[in-house]
């Protein structure tokens, strides 16, 4: 419990039983506060020597104090859509970024992810409300950064907050359109020194495998298609088959394979499953240690991560060792305290062409072995894809790795005015330094080969100064609580990168392998951008006797990515609240009822994300590129006649300049609504927004008669979003050992383009006339309407014209019933964005024991499955291997078959965009659950806060919808596959 002196601000904490010393003066009060609790006072009198209080415990403390823009605020005084996120749910889960393990937790917020080591993330709130960057804003510690928080040690994680409506997030002005989500580190705290110890190791399975041809069934598929067509299945270099010779009624006795593959006799025929021989059971590895000390005269605490995921991949891998040291000092009586926050991280991952991996993984034949005799890389051979070796890829690039180190944190000074009025100066910083180099070493994979070498260095240096200076007064008088906040803000943002190459390496190895040693081919590059903002804000805020709210809000930025007429913007909003609860006509007939609030915001936000220098006519000298001599651009030329030499070069023009370039605005209305029923054992919020986005920033196309550099951002699109959340949170204790708590929520959104210029239409899915984006969502897919398979020779003949029609081909639909099939019979077919998305967490505790489960999911949304170009057709990729899918392939004996009938020549024009390859992305999955154990009763006797043993298991469980064919509808594109994740983990506090 932390005892609080409030005319002098001292503190102490009690305890663990209870007890605690304090220096207070005759007719103080005193503040006793704790986590989960309704605070007690005390008036501090002559007679005043001890005190016992007892504070009374709630399901929801509406007194938390909660982080918002530059300032803190009672949870209950909020007017804005804040969400403020349960650390607690995602503090054992080894996601390696914090925003990762927020997925389904919290409602309008939609993030989207991959299983690399390095935990890519991209994070949507409510919806999709620009065309270009709608990446949020983040502010951890009071910096704001775009980098995410990948960078960041999970277990440093105080709280997070998450400000979707623009009354809450327009104090951050140009760059909140995208929504803010704020991060509080931890940090010492008075009267408690602890040393805290966690360490967990998981173990990763590849559970999404596609289920691909073996050799024989590859050689059966092939023989399939060639007999369907009606050609020679023999005539092909890698099978030959024993079969009876009848196109009528095929029967296929043997698949023949040949003692070698190649012409040299160097590759035996294998029976190679690629998924297996890429992949492997990882081992993920976290470790933290925090060391926090605390005193009425200062605070410190200081911590170091290591976090290592090896990936599913083989040889992937993310590496990440974090150090964290902040400390605040309180001078003249605690009017003034002095502090920082520093966080340093490096990383490194291993650069894999993983995308290409996985992929070849599906498309490599079985029958290519790994290696060849000669123990030398095998690969394809005549007749096959000219494809690599997966394997060759990871063994080859091992060893490039990509080296990350930041520097981010602040310093600060916050001065005590007036008991009421403080002054705060705070100066952060924000770098970050990349550097790689990589090899590119030469081959011999079957018929494929490059004797040429390559080494690349790379580094980029890019990184934000920020100086906020902010005055805080607080007035309370009888009924009415006023807060006024007045600030000023500069950043300085800047960014510089170069790269060099060269070939001709006598030796590939990594520590010879530096540019120096190179002898061909030098090449290098280089450049840099920077811009700056300038901004001043203030913020009222205004709340009578706990019922009435009010809270306005103004913010003025200047940014040089605008030209002189649009350089600064206005940032206006404004909400109000009122607690229908605290009236005496509803507290006193609706008793079961504990809380409730109205609330209603308007506001807006804006976005900057303009190229850096959109504003200006650029122009550039392009020596030339294309070593053919064909025109590239370049602009050297041998004016004098000479001959030889360098050539001199001129200047091209590159961009128009756009000195009316300006802010894009989202303005946002936001309907509220938050309750608690039953003593606050029942909480919930609703929240019903609707976002307009206008000026959207934009590069059209432009006409070619405009000629070189006639590219220029200008702003010409709108946007408009529309959509609802809504959680629930329920705790209550079933006697003395046994408490359960439950959350949900479910949110939904609508995105609408409803401006558009007429020129970059064609950009948007849609023909660009009379099928456009306007009016429907930009996340549309537009493509033909595949109306099953042609399954009798009267379907053929009496169905549109299409080229390439014919038994067991998809039958596309004639939408505009001119008895041809082409591109005007398509239309709008699907939509990435779903009908809603939902969460659910679970936990119930019982004596030592806890066991928690969270459900994450979305409906209703559809999604473009790029696998079945390999799945379902053995034509797309006659070169290729196959899905297991084309096993079940129409045929006249299979005549129910939805799986178009195999062919080795793709005459249908069937990779086209249809709705053959759109299926319904709707899932469930269990993304977690977890088992604990609270050992401190087990060591009492040794001198232990707390300790607490736990297993649990991430992606365990995922129901899909039966139309979707392959096998995980969230990775529905090739990206890094999602692993299942089993973890064994401890914490300890002493």
């Amino acid at each position: 419990m932390t005892v609080t002196v409030l005319e002098t601000q001292k503190s102490a904490l009690t305890d663990s039983k209870g007890k605690f010393s304090i220096a207070a003066q005759n007719g103080q009060n005193l503040k006793f506060s704790y986590i989960g609790a309704q605070p007690g006072s005390l008036l501090v009198t002559a007679e005043t020597r001890s005190a016992n209080i007892t504070l009374d415990m709630v399901s929801n403390n509406l007194n938390e104090v909660v982080v918002t823009g530059y300032q803190q605020e009672r949870k209950k005084d909020l007017t804005g859509a804040v969400t403020v996120v349960n650390v607690k749910d995602i503090r054992d889960i080894p996601a390696g970024n914090a925003i990762k393990a927020l997925q389904g937790r919290v409602p309008g917020v939609t993030i989207s992810t991959d299983g690399s080591p390095a935990g890519n993330v991209a994070v949507r709130i409510r919806g999709i409300g620009t065309l270009n960057n709608t990446d949020p804003l983040y502010v951890i510690d009071g910096v704001p950064t775009t980098r995410g928080l990948q960078e960041l040690n999970q277990e440093d994680i105080e709280s997070i907050q998450v400000l979707k409506d623009a009354a809450s997030a327009s104090i951050y002005g140009s760059r909140a359109a995208n929504g803010v989500i704020i991060v509080t580190t931890k940090k010492g705290k008075t009267g408690a020194n602890r040393i805290n110890f966690s360490a967990t190791t998981s173990l990763q399975f590849y559970g999404s495998k596609l289920n691909v041809l073996n050799t024989q069934q590859r050689g059966e598929a092939y023989w399939r298609a060639a007999v369907n067509d009606g050609s020679n299945p023999n005539n092909n270099s890698t099978y030959q088959y024993d079969w009876n010779g009848n196109y009528n009624n095929p029967v296929l006795n043997k698949v023949l394979l040949p003692e070698y593959l190649d012409a040299a006799r160097t590759l035996k025929p294998a029976d190679t499953h690629w998924f297996d021989e890429i992949s492997r059971t990882s081992v993920l590895q976290s470790y933290n240690l925090t060391v926090s000390n605390g005193s009425e005269k200062g605070n410190s605490l200081f911590s170091l991560g290591y976090y290592d995921n090896q990936g599913i991949i083989k040889e992937s891998r993310d590496q990440k060792i974090t150090v964290r040291f902040n400390s605040d000092y309180n001078f003249f009586n605690n009017r003034l305290k002095i502090g920082e926050n520093f966080n340093a991280t490096y990383m490194r991952d291993v650069l894999l062409p993983t995308t290409d991996i996985t992929s070849l993984a599906l498309i490599d034949e079985p029958a290519t072995p790994v290696y060849d005799i000669n123990g030398g890389w095998g690969g394809p051979s005549n007749g096959m894809a000219d494809r690599q070796n997966p394997l060759r890829l990871i063994e080859d690039n091992k060893q490039n790795k990509n080296n990350f180190g930041k520097v981010f944190g602040n310093a600060f000074a916050d001065l005590a005015v007036l008991p009421n009025l403080h002054f705060r100066s705070n100066f952060g910083v924000d770098y970050a330094i990349n550097y790689a180099r990589t090899i590119r070493k030469s081959y011999v994979s079957g018929f494929l080969n490059d004797p040429s070498n390559l080494v690349n260095t790379s580094g980029t240096y890019d990184g934000s100064l920020t100086w906020q200076n902010t005055l805080t007064y607080n007035l309370n008088f009888k009924k009415s609580k006023l807060d006024f906040l007045l600030g000023h803000e500069q950043i300085k943002v800047v960014n510089q990168n170069f790269s060099g190459s060269r070939q001709g390496y006598a030796i590939e190895n990594y520590d010879y392998a530096y540019l120096n040693a190179g002898t061909t081919n030098v090449l290098n590059s280089g450049g840099g951008a920077g811009n700056s903002l300038l901004s001043f804000f203030g913020k009222a805020n205004y709340v009578f006797n706990d019922r009435y709210l009010a809270s306005v809000t103004l913010r003025r930025d200047g940014s040089s990515q605008f030209g002189i007429n649009n350089r600064y913007g206005y940032f206006p909003a404004a909400s109000l609240g009122w607690r229908l609860s605290e009236e005496s006509f509803f507290k006193n007939k609706i008793s079961f009822v504990s809380d409730l609030k109205l609330r209603y915001s308007w506001g807006q936000t804006g976005n900057q994300s303009a190229p850096n220098y959109a504003t200006n006519t650029l122009y550039a000298p392009i020596y030339g590129t294309n070593i053919t001599g064909l025109f590239d651009g370049g602009t050297a030329y041998d004016i004098g006649g000479s001959g030889t030499g360098q050539l001199p070069s001129g200047y091209v023009q590159t961009q128009q300049g756009n000195a009316n370039l300006k802010w894009e605005t989202a303005t946002q209305n936001n309907f509220g609504l938050d309750y608690g029923m039953f003593n606050n054992s029942l909480t919930g919020s609703f929240d019903y927004f609707i976002k307009n986005t206008t000026d959207i920033l934009i590069t059209p196309a432009y006409l070619a008669v405009i000629g070189e550099g006639g590219n220029q951002t200008a702003n010409g699109a709108s946007v408009k979003n529309t959509g609802f959340e809504a959680m629930v949170n329920y705790n209550t204790n079933l006697g003395r050992d046994l408490s359960i708590n439950i959350s949900a929520n479910i949110s939904a959104y609508r995105n609408k383009v409803t401006k558009l210029p007429e020129a970059v239409l064609t950009s948007y899915p849609g023909n660009g006339t009379d099928k456009n984006i306007l009016g429907r969502s930009v996340n549309s897919i537009f493509g033909y309407v595949a109306n099953g398979l042609f399954t009798t020779q009267a379907e053929v003949d009496n169905s549109p014209v299409q080229p390439g029609k014919g038994l067991g081909r998809i039958r596309y639909k004639d939408l505009n019933g001119d008895g041809v099939v082409d591109n005007k019979d398509q239309d709008y077919i699907g939509s990435f964005d779903p009908d809603f998305s939902y969460g659910f967490n679970a936990g119930v505790k019982y004596k030592d024991f806890d066991l928690t489960f969270f459900l994450q999911g979305v409906q209703g949304n559809s999604v473009y499955n790029t696998y079945k170009v390999l799945t379902d057709f053995t034509s797309l990729q006659p070169g290729a291997n196959w899905g297991s899918r084309v096993l079940q392939a129409w045929t006249p004996q299979n005549p129910n078959s939805t799986i178009p009938a195999l062919t080795t020549v793709d005459r249908n024009n069937e990779g086209r965009g249809s709705t053959y390859f759109v299926e319904n992305g709707s899932y469930l999955k269990l993304r977690n659950i977890q088992l604990g154990y609270d050992l401190k009763k087990a060591l009492k006797g040794l001198k232990i806060r707390d300790a607490r043993v736990f297993i649990q298991a991430s992606n365990l469980l995922t129901i899909k919808s039966s139309s979707y064919s392959a096998t995980d509808p969230e990775n529905a594109v090739n990206n890094f596959p999602i692993p299942i994740v089993t973890t064994l983990g401890v914490n300890v506090t002493f």
